[in-house]
């Protein structure tokens, strides 16, 4: 058995801010620190952040007056920055600034009072956050903006074909679904207007192309991440509609041994909040099965970083 794994993998800016965000609060004012839903979708980070002293919360209403609360990676509505002002927390802001330029997108759209097509999955905390930027002028929260997951729900989006129409999408989405959807979506309003610049995240586009490399050169794909995790699960349906088997594992101790056939090319990636120590603890399982590592697939190189709050620098 080979091993191949693929570049690039793992962390992504975000998720790395995220994660040094809530860090570095812990560093400064000490635990506790609450936190908006886990800051990143990874069971070893949250595990260990919980360690230090965060607290995770699904309802703002949970941390006490005054305390300190941290936004996760995946952004919050306006709704929730209401509920942590009137409750006078102080807020560090942990979104990714690739959602947070979704938001901005949709705050837009509702001031011109636009019809917004969200191309999304029902329930994830990004979605849920993206939804609730939305305010038209009669302060509805969600009036005029039409959550699509799939692209048979293209024909029942309530909106007459002669409306003002716009998309955005989730940032953690599957590329070439997307284009399925965005297609059906002019195809049904022809004058529909995107983004100048796509919404798909640049780690969420270069994490999938690395499994289409990884696709071409195995037999068997293992994508380390949390079954909660929209990008790592994107990675793993990505390999199976390519035709290789895949699976994906929290950490080493889910592999199953029926998987590691003789002579078969072992494809390893992460999603892009599964840390690097867990992907090392795939390659030392496997070389203890006796399969050899056989070098990087590299796709692209990554060296994007996104800065902190001035509170958190170092100084």
């Amino acid at each position: 058995m080979k091993i191949k794994l693929a570049s690039p993998r793992g962390f992504c800016a975000g998720v790395d801010r995220a994660i040094e965000i809530v860090d570095r609060a812990l560093e400064i004012y000490g635990a506790p620190v609450y936190v908006k839903h886990e800051v990143v979708h990874n069971r070893t980070v949250v595990d260990a952040l919980k360690a230090k002293g965060a607290i995770f919360v699904e309802e703002i209403s949970a941390v006490p007056l005054g305390a300190l609360v941290v936004f996760s990676a995946h952004g919050v509505s306006k709704q929730v920055e209401q509920e942590a002002l009137q409750r006078e927390l102080q807020v560090f802001d942990a979104t990714c600034p690739l959602v947070t330029k979704v938001h901005l997108e949709v705050s837009k759209l509702a001031g011109l009072e636009t019809e917004t097509v969200f191309i999304g999955h029902r329930g994830h905390p990004e979605v849920e956050g993206t939804l609730g930027q939305y305010e038209n002028s009669t302060g509805s929260a969600d009036a005029g903006i039409h959550l699509v997951e799939h692209v048979d729900d293209v024909e029942g989006i309530p909106v007459d074909i002669a409306a003002n129409v716009a998309f955005v999408t989730q940032t953690t989405l599957s590329v070439d679904d997307t284009v399925t959807i965005v297609g059906a979506l002019k195809e049904r309003f022809p004058q529909i207007k995107g983004p100048r610049k796509e919404d798909i995240c640049y780690a969420t586009q270069n994490r999938q192309d690395a499994v289409k490399q990884l696709a071409e050169n195995c037999d068997l794909i293992l994508v380390v991440g949390s079954s909660n995790s929209s990008n790592s699960n994107r990675l793993r349906e990505l390999a199976e509609r390519l035709g290789v088997e895949s699976h994906l594992i929290d950490d080493e101790s889910e592999i199953m041994s029926d998987w590691l056939r003789e002579g078969i090319t072992i494809g390893v990636t992460s999603g892009a909040s599964a840390p690097e120590s867990l992907v090392k603890g795939v390659i030392t399982r496997l070389e203890n099965e006796g399969a050899v590592f056989a070098g990087e697939l590299t796709s692209v190189r990554e060296n994007l970083e996104f800065s902190l709050p001035r509170e958190l620098r170092r100084k």
